[in-house]
């Protein structure tokens, strides 16, 4: 699939494949000499399921993180996914390839490519390898923080990422969930952070905002579970104090880093479904409230908090953040202040609407639709956990759908990228600040109710 293009100018066209996994001086020397080959340097950058295919299971960066860093290099005048055995062909041809270039370890391999285009072996770098970058890294100690099956989850990944440990966890309540977090259980907040070198914050939104305070204040990375604040003012200040701490602060929204949804929004943006006119994404989880009689409610996610930045990232991500206009509608549970059994937020942007509807006490079909003028793309449920999705168009015959792995429902990128950002300094090319920034925007607006019409 076609990532990035643009014109051909020039005669002499260069093919060069690659994982480009912790892209180190090494790679940029190699694509500096493919590209001196000729006058147009293709990229193409194998996928996550090909490279398991050929029993590289130890790469660290998501398929997006090394498309974009082989994208900054500024060699790469066009960079396409690699995806299936027997591609490279397939790429000469349509691509009308000239040259093929590969690193000299593999020399050999490739001379069968000889037939359709020339072949050639160029030497690498010396003494850098991606494997020794992985090796050298030293441990990083994660903090799990909160009260949810969800951190459960996120130690399970954790063994999947090299340079992380668990450092410790902190609950308030006794029912701490599995035993080996019970084990690791701190008998403090402020003693955890103490033992950890960044934090993973799963606690309740409205406890957000101290904690990450405290943590960023003891110059401790924070990976929180979205929204990071339910006040915009709060929100800036935490963002603009792990600025002057030098910290990484993330919102942790595991659609956002799962391939699917990632492809799914490279479609999108290559004009697949045309102009994007419309975007629907449902989120429910249902609860008998029944069952939860007489127990404490302070300390559970509401649907908007809960559901929310999950529903709306699609939203944001495609149409911007720049609405013209909104409206909540929410339905409130008896007695239970701010806890909203289902609510429906309705967006008009300037050339095109969005809805996203959530809940905790109402059952709902969560899918996500995006329609477009050429067509749409259907999401079916759960789509923030999807491994598939569909393209349709009017002729039936141009209906494509797209499969992909997923694994660990997208935490497992979520801290490889977050331990990537700690080690490389670099930002969250995922969810950036103007996302995460209308998230907390929304959030807020439930809580002060603005523009919010109770049903």
């Amino acid at each position: 699939m076609e990532i990035q293009s643009m014109e051909n100018k020039k005669n002499i066209k260069v093919i060069t494949y690659g994982t480009y996994d912790l892209l180190h001086f090494g790679h940029v020397r190699l694509l500096e000499r493919a590209k001196a080959l000729g006058d147009y340097l293709i990229v193409g950058v194998t996928a996550d399921g090909f490279d398991k295919a050929r029993g590289k299971i130890n790469v660290q960066q998501s398929l997006m993180e090394r498309i974009e860093s082989v994208k900054q290099t500024g060699l790469a005048d066009e960079i396409i996914v690699e995806e299936y055995e027997g591609q490279k062909i397939d790429d000469i041809k349509r691509l009308n390839v000239d040259i093929f270039a590969i690193g000299s370890d593999w020399k050999g391999k490739f001379d069968y490519l000889s037939e359709f285009c020339q072949v050639v072996y160029l030497e690498r770098t010396a003494g850098v390898s991606s494997s020794e970058l992985r090796a050298e890294r030293t441990e990083l100690g994660l903090g799990l923080v909160g009260e949810i099956p969800m951190l459960d989850k996120y130690e399970k990944e954790s063994h999947y990422v090299n340079g992380l440990k668990i450092s410790g966890a902190f609950g308030e309540y006794d029912d701490f969930y599995s035993p080996l977090l019970k084990s690791l259980r701190t008998q403090s907040f402020e003693q955890l952070v103490e033992v950890s070198d960044a934090l993973y914050i799963a606690s309740h939104p409205k406890e957000h905002y101290n904690q990450i305070l405290y943590a960023l204040e003891n110059k401790k990375h924070v990976l929180c579970k979205s929204p990071i604040a339910i006040d915009l003012k709060e929100w800036q200040e935490l963002k603009d104090l792990a600025k002057e701490n030098s910290c990484v602060l993330f919102d942790s929204i595991k659609t956002g880093y799962a391939l699917a949804y990632y492809r799914l929004l490279l479609l999108v943006k290559s004009g697949i479904i045309g102009e994007v006119i419309s975007v629907d994404a449902t989120c429910t989880s249902f609860q008998d409230m029944q069952q939860r009689e007489g127990k404490d409610f302070s300390k559970a996610w509401n649907s908007i908090s809960a559901w929310g930045p999950t529903a709306m990232l699609p939203v944001f991500q495609i149409l911007g953040t720049k609405y013209k206009a909104k409206t909540i509608t929410s339905h409130f549970a008896e007695n239970i202040k701010d806890f909203d059994l289902f609510t429906k937020i309705s967006y008009i942007f300037p050339h095109s609407v969005a809805s996203i509807k959530v809940g905790k006490g109402v059952k709902s079909e969560g899918e996500l639709i995006i329609s477009g003028t050429k067509g749409y793309i259907y999401v079916p449920a759960p789509w923030w956990k999807t491994e598939y999705f569909e393209v349709r168009k009017e002729n039936l015959a141009e209906n494509k759908r797209y499969f992909y792995q997923l694994d660990g429902e997208g935490i497992r990128y979520e801290l490889i990228s977050f331990v990537k950002a700690i080690t490389l300094k670099e930002k969250n090319i995922y969810i950036d600040d103007e996302v995460s920034r209308a998230i907390a925007k929304e959030i807020e607006d439930f809580y002060t109710k603005s523009n919010l019409i109770e049903i």
